[in-house]
Order: structure tokens, then sequence, then C-alpha cells
């Protein structure tokens, strides 16, 4: 198992996103964000079928840092419960391990 962890995160605009993106990588929780934008979300809330325009943000951590990369990432989100899924990554190419290791704080 690698120690590589993808953590997703929606976010109501792609904006948000951006801020979330700069202030996780820019505080070395993460190596890397990928903004994904105009992804479509239908869900159920407060008993009803909700449909939203959001963007989703993808950050490459080290497993070590899931906790405070969380925290960061609920003191900027605008919303209640934001949806914020740690991804366990069954592998990494070995280069791009170490990079990602050596580019988040020292675990």
């Amino acid at each position: 198992m690698s120690d590589v962890l993808l953590v997703r995160v929606n976010c109501p605009t792609q904006d948000m996103a951006h801020n979330i993106a700069e202030a996780v990588v820019g505080g070395r929780l993460a190596a890397c964000a990928n903004i994904q934008p105009n992804v479509r979300s239908l869900y159920m809330w407060d008993g009803e079928l909700k449909r939203d325009e959001e963007a989703v943000l993808i950050l490459k951590t080290h497993i070590d840092l899931w906790e405070e990369v969380e925290r960061m990432v609920m003191a900027i989100h605008p919303d209640d419960t934001p949806a914020i899924l740690a991804i366990s990554c069954a592998g990494a190419n070995e280069r791009y391990e170490a990079w990602l290791t050596e580019n988040c704080k020292a675990p």
C-alpha cells in the first residue's frame, strides 16, 4: 500500500476550490492540487433533491497529513457539511511518491 492519499473535495465554485488548493499546497499539506470545474451534482438535502454545479478539488498528499488537510479544508470551506473524502492509493510510482513526500511537510 502506498502512503499517497487523494483528498476529494466538492466546492461550490471554482474560485473556492482554487482558494483551498492555494492554502493547502502553499502550507505544504499537499504537493499538488487538481481542479475539475463544472461538475453537475445531484444530492439529497433536508429531504429535497438538489441540483448544483460544483468544482471538484483533488489534493495529493501523504497519508500522515490527512487530519491537518481536513482541518484546513473545514476552516476555509463555506458549507456546513462539505464532502471531504480521503481515498487511499493502492500504489504509486516510486519517483512520484518520493516527489510528493519531499513536497509535503515531513510526516
